[in-house]
């Protein structure tokens, strides 16, 4: 028997015009789901066909009264940077939990990318100083452009913005991309890391994630009372940094524990269980308080929950827009 499902472009996406507010609402929804134990979401399992290179399957159900379930299937290959490709790629599917339905299917690059600026957000929400004024982005990719609209969200007082990038162009065309939004801000494109994040509020490193990090990012060459975001997994925040914080924070306790032991990665003196001072779901939870002093630091890893209520809200609103194509399955 044939069912309908509702196929969901980039660029059907794009035309719902979904604000960034809007995704870090219901990431954080999500999140407190998870702190009320309300989740169900193993940790990521993935195939490595090239070095740094990732295939990664991302299941997950929200219960409660919110009822929602999903999967992702995603790839990051670096190397596609070169080639002139995406270096994320993948679609995500929604789930009916009643039947075990697919009700949609749409593009996973999209959700990826809000969803994590999102989830930076939700944390500087519940971290960050209110007088934040100088944010510094390493790594100015998607991400780079993301978190700083997230940042934007949290922090109205922003008038600094220093960057980093090693390739060549790469800050101009985040300027030319980002100077809307912060339209009297000081961009400054920094030579090294060190000057990127001299004297910066909150310094989110969005570099590509690696299998042997190279950890560019010193703690020493932070000031005392920072913020610091690592999206990119520990490929560039040195040990210290995360292990010397005030609080270390991620978004998901179970799932960062299991990738440390099972995985490659958060090894080499990045905080295990003892060095942990809270996951998202217990600060949205509302079972502890985040700080705002002193250097908070965060590995948010991206994770399936968060998939699950953007694709969610992206499917609502299709509806209502009537986007999207009708497929048989």
């Amino acid at each position: 028997m044939d069912f309908d499902v509702l196929w969901l472009s980039r660029a059907d996406i794009d035309s719902l015009g979904i604000t960034m507010r809007e995704i870090m609402d219901v990431v954080e929804e999500g999140f407190a789901a998870m702190g009320r134990g309300e989740v169900e979401m193993p940790a990521k399992i993935g195939i490595h066909t090239r070095r740094d290179c990732f295939n990664h399957s991302m299941p997950c159900y929200v219960g409660g009264t919110l009822d929602m379930a999903g999967v992702k299937v995603v790839s990051g290959y670096p190397p596609n940077q070169k080639k002139g490709l995406p270096y994320i790629t993948g679609i995500w599917t929604l789930i009916d939990p009643e039947t075990g339905l697919v009700r949609a299917v749409m593009d996973a690059a999209w959700i990826t990318a809000w969803r994590t600026g999102a989830a930076s957000g939700v944390y500087a929400r519940h971290f960050g100083d209110p007088e934040t004024r100088c944010v510094s982005i390493i790594g100015l990719g998607v991400q780079g452009r993301m978190n700083l609209r997230a940042m934007i969200e949290v922090f109205p007082k922003i008038d600094a913005v220093r960057m980093f990038d090693p390739v060549s162009g790469q800050a101009e065309r985040f300027v030319a991309d980002m100077r809307a939004l912060l339209p009297q801000a000081d961009f400054c494109n920094c030579g090294s890391p060190k000057e990127a994040v001299a004297g910066a509020d909150v310094v989110i490193t969005c570099s590509p994630i690696v299998e042997k990090p190279k950890r560019f990012v010193e703690a020493g060459w932070l000031k005392d009372d920072v913020l610091a975001i690592a999206v990119d997994y520990d490929s560039a925040f040195d040990a210290a940094t995360m292990s010397g914080a005030s609080c270390f924070t991620t978004d998901s306790a179970g799932q960062y524990l299991w990738t440390q032991e099972h995985g490659v990665y958060f090894l080499n003196g990045y905080p295990n269980k003892p060095g942990l001072h809270s996951d998202m779901g217990e600060i949205c939870a509302g079972t502890k308080t985040g700080l705002r002093r002193g250097r908070r630091a965060a590995v948010l890893m991206g994770i399936a929950l968060d998939d699950v209520m953007t694709g969610h809200l992206i499917y609502e609103k299709a509806l209502e827009h009537k986007v999207g194509a009708w497929v048989q399955l």
